[in-house]
């Protein structure tokens, strides 16, 4: 039973590092491909990145059902969900932070090229490192320390050059204010992800899967909620038919396309990051998207002919060799602890036959 887990568990690992690859590079890159062709609601854009948050029905169907025909054998009740009041609420206060934190970043998207705006959501992992430490007794190995500083080394060395990275007729002010948008979204996102494997250690109900995905539709449900209501303030409803009308990539058809892929392709951003808190941690997930942020900036460069300096090169090997070091850290740290364990086993039979 104890191998089935893990099998279990390594399956949920590698679906979710393939959704959270996919959303963590495409998510900006749609983003930016909407305010490139003329889309310029930020409020929309944010209410984007959580609006696809009915897919999460299609997995909570089948673990339902198959709950339902277990249940059924055992002649039990099923309930239609596992979430309770605490995490209910929990969640809600999550769904609140992320949908300002989505109003903060595609602020940033609106004003920045992918590439500057991936470099300064580098500096997240140091955030998150940060906040673990303090929230959930985060334990640092030296492999672990290594990669913090790699990845924030990556980020801090393609900073040298972002303020050559503006945009065509962007002011000064824009770009500026574009990037401490950009480093707050970092910042409380930082935040969030510690804050989420807190209440996974915290919560008073056993925290499976299914439960981490029903917690997600809420929190998506909220985020969407909160840009729902900027939207209404901001007028956007009366300008997205117009918008639509006048999108530079082919008018109102592929504006549609556009939004429905963003909606989509955000969607795996957040199960990918939030399901990697549940297989592994929270310092875990932030490595993940730093260690995809270098490839965020490839893509830009070769999708919309952003400049590809040597310290972007720089970057990129930085940070591969964070992701490396981090996880060649955990293979060893894995290798350890099973060998104690033997030991430990070895120990207690030599003892039980004395």
């Amino acid at each position: 039973k104890k191998m089935k887990m893990m099998k279990m568990k390594t399956v949920l690992v590698i679906i979710n590092c393939i959704i959270l690859a996919i959303g963590n590079c495409g998510g900006p890159l749609m983003t930016r491909l909407y305010f490139r062709n003329g889309g310029k609601r930020i409020w929309f854009s944010s209410f984007l990145q959580t609006s696809g948050c009915p897919i999460i029905l299609l997995p909570l169907l089948i673990s339902f059902l198959t709950r339902h025909r277990k249940q059924e054998q055992e002649d039990t009740k099923t309930t239609l969900f596992l979430i309770k009041p605490p995490l209910f609420l929990a969640s809600v206060v999550f769904g609140l932070l992320i949908g300002f934190d989505n109003y903060l970043y595609a602020y940033g998207l609106a004003y920045l090229p992918v590439s500057t705006s991936s470099l300064i959501i580098s500096s997240q992992l140091a955030f998150t490192a940060l906040f673990a430490f303090f929230m959930v007794k985060q334990r640092f190995t030296p492999f672990t320390i290594n990669a913090v500083v790699l990845l924030t080394l990556g980020a801090g060395s393609l900073a040298l050059h972002a303020d050559g990275d503006k945009l065509p007729k962007e002011t000064r002010k824009e770009y500026i204010v574009g990037f401490a948008m950009t480093v707050a979204a970092a910042v409380l996102y930082a935040f969030v992800l510690p804050l989420v494997e807190l209440t996974y250690k915290k919560a008073s109900q056993r925290i499976s899967y299914t439960l981490v995905l029903e917690m997600q539709l809420v929190l998506c449900v909220v985020a969407t909620c909160f840009c729902l209501v900027g939207m209404l303030a901001d007028g956007d409803f009366k300008e997205l038919r117009r918008e639509a009308r006048e999108f530079k990539l082919g008018g109102s058809k592929y504006y549609c396309v556009v939004v429905a892929f963003t909606a989509v392709i955000w969607q795996g951003f957040f199960l990918g990051s939030i399901g990697m808190i549940f297989c592994a941690s929270s310092l875990v997930s932030g490595v993940l998207i730093s260690t995809l942020l270098p490839l965020t900036e490839v893509l830009a460069v070769l999708f919309f002919r952003e400049k590809f300096q040597a310290e972007k090169g720089v970057s990129l090997f930085l940070s591969l060799w964070g992701f490396v070091s981090y996880f060649y850290g955990k293979i060893q740290s894995e290798k350890e602890k099973r060998t104690q364990e033997a030991q430990l086993s070895q120990l207690q039979v030599t003892e039980s036959v004395a």
